[in-house]
């Protein structure tokens, strides 16, 4: 259930029109995800 949350996170912006890809999406952790770095540092939990 939670991949299906950030999934639908990574997507707004996509669906919006701003970013064509998630990552590219400044604000996203998606950049994390994508091997990025992103703007706000992303803690992982296992």
């Amino acid at each position: 259930m939670i991949e299906q949350k950030l999934e639908y996170l990574h997507q707004n912006p996509v669906k919006a029109g701003f970013v064509e890809e998630p990552e590219h999406w400044y604000y996203s952790s998606a950049r994390d995800y994508a091997g990025q770095k992103g703007r706000l540092e992303v803690v992982w939990l296992v």
